[in-house]
């Protein structure tokens, strides 16, 4: 391949964000429904892999949490899809911030394990992906999640369940 053809086929794509401790540190100061509502008002910076992925929170309540994604060609893997990782990314985002929303100031999560089946394909024309996580069971110590994420035409692309672990912050 020459140089010009190159040139035709280059694309790029640039991330930008703000200082990720912010959020974490305010976070502390919050219930985590009141964390997650202020992400999506913008009153508090995104984490960055927000940015990364094209995907952002768009509402939640008490065990309940709504992320949309726009998929791109920077998202494909060697086969010319969309690769996996997004859409698990996708996945343990929401699952996790669902479980967010049920615990109090003071108080974090993280994963400690996610299963995901992969449906359909993801393509950059599929169009924007709609990602919901539901608390099936709160908890002190653990806390359990499933999640779907459906394409702009309303079919489903994915399924997920998730264990995470609760502790104070």
């Amino acid at each position: 391949m020459t140089t010009d053809e190159n040139e035709l086929t280059d694309r790029s794509r640039t991330v930008t964000w703000e200082d990720p401790l912010i959020g974490a540190e305010l976070a502390k100061t919050m219930s985590g429904l009141e964390y997650i509502q202020a992400l999506i008002d913008e009153a508090i910076p995104a984490p960055p892999i927000v940015h990364l992925m094209r995907m952002r929170p768009v509402a939640a309540e008490v065990g309940r949490v709504t992320f949309t994604c726009d998929p791109d060609e920077s998202h494909y893997n060697p086969i010319g899809t969309v690769h996996g990782g997004l859409v698990c990314t996708l996945l343990d985002s929401v699952l996790g911030c669902a479980v967010q929303t049920t615990l109090p100031q003071g108080q974090g999560y993280t994963s400690l394990e996610i299963k995901v089946s992969y449906l359909r394909p993801v393509m950059a024309d599929t169009g924007q992906l709609t990602a919901v996580g539901i608390v099936t069971k709160p908890g002190t110590r653990a806390a359990f999640a499933e999640g779907t994420v459906h394409d702009a035409n309303g079919k489903l692309i994915a399924t997920a369940s998730s264990t995470l672990l609760v502790f104070r912050v």
